[in-house]
């Protein structure tokens, strides 16, 4: 099978990964880097592929078989606009947009052309998660009643120090790494129909929040709680309890999620699960049968370059669609609404 040819837009931190597993591919191979910074150079030549500074300039030059576009924020909608009207197979970092009308207005546009459009949630490709996800479908834990959430760690001042935006309005916890907690909640638990929060900025004083209390209700009647910030000194995160990222230190002994139903629950991602032997053995007096479900941990971003191979080839649709990245836009910007008015929202498709 002759080799995709992908090309990576944005050389930055998550740009880089992309470079790194797109080179690493059995199914694709690396054929170009865009980005105009003067430092993306040094990313290009050490990766042997050209350097173009636009997305026009590559299209014209070296129209590769498809593009994975990992530039700022502000850069996607217009972006993925472009590469779609050039018909090229677009894998696009998450979020899909800065706001939800402006990824409503993408979501239209991929509806009507019939493009190919991936959005960059890789968790959704984690074997951790496949496997959650196969535990509550299969029925072990019976009905899902409730989910407990964290993702609670700690940024150092040069974070701060470094980009002074992210003291600001438009950064914090909600916006930044909310998003990536709400798709896992949607896939293991179902749709989100309503939120709640409390935000709080005590322990650094920022315009922007640093630690939210949030209660989620989901379509199936489940509860849940989630725990999020960027200022608790806590292992309880997906970085640093998944062991799939090793720029971060992780920890055996962590969760960051537990799952919970009429029969039993489920530790992610250490995989412990709890059940009761029989439905009549159903009692906190009971002692519960306990395992821990078996799984291979890999690398994600791995999994998704495949899976945009797929996609690329005809072989699969998008594993997250533009769709899902606008709810999961709609959701994360529903919990901002939420710890600004103090209200419940109503985030239930109408």
């Amino acid at each position: 099978m002759e080799k995709l040819r992908i090309a990576v837009a944005g050389a930055g931190y998550i740009g880089q990964a992309h470079i790194g597993v797109t080179q690493a591919s059995p199914s694709c191979t690396l054929a170009a880097v865009v980005d105009p910074a003067p430092a993306a150079a040094a990313n290009a030549a050490k990766a042997g592929v050209p350097l173009y500074r636009s997305l026009d300039e590559l299209i014209a030059r070296d129209r590769p078989d498809g593009v994975v576009l990992a530039t700022p924020n502000p850069l996607h909608v217009a972006q993925a606009l472009q590469c779609i009207e050039a018909g090229l197979p677009t894998l696009l970092e998450k979020p899909i947009a800065p706001t939800v009308a402006e990824a409503e207005a993408l979501v239209k546009a991929v509806d009507e052309s019939g493009a190919q459009l991936l959005i960059g949630h890789h968790r959704a490709h984690s074997p951790i998660m496949a496997k959650a996800r196969q535990v509550v479908a299969q029925g072990v834990l019976g009905r899902l009643v409730a989910v407990m959430g964290s993702a609670t760690f700690f940024k150092p001042d040069q974070y701060f120090a470094a980009a002074p935006w992210r003291r600001e309005a438009g950064a914090g916890p909600i916006l930044l790494n909310m998003i990536h907690e709400v798709h896992n909640l949607r896939l293991l638990c179902g749709e989100i129909v309503a939120v709640q929060a409390f935000a709080s900025h005590a322990a650094r004083g920022f315009a922007v929040e640093d630690t939210v209390a949030i209660n989620l209700r989901f379509a199936s009647g489940a509860l849940g709680s989630f725990m999020l910030s960027d200022t608790a000194a806590c292992a309880r995160s997906w970085e640093q309890t998944a062991q799939e990222n090793l720029a971060y230190p992780s920890y055996a002994d962590e969760d960051c999620y537990v799952i919970a139903g009429t029969h039993g629950s489920l530790a992610v991602p250490t995989m412990r699960l709890k059940t009761y032997p029989r439905e009549e053995d159903r009692s906190w007096w009971k002692p519960f049968e306990v395992g821990v479900v078996g799984l291979v941990r890999e690398d994600p971003l791995r999994h998704q370059i495949e899976h945009f191979g797929a996609m690329i080839r005809g072989e699969a649709p998008p594993l997250v669609s533009a769709r899902d990245g606008l709810a999961n836009l709609r959701i994360t910007e529903a919990i901002a609404e939420a710890a600004r008015t103090g209200a419940v929202v109503d985030t239930a498709p109408h």
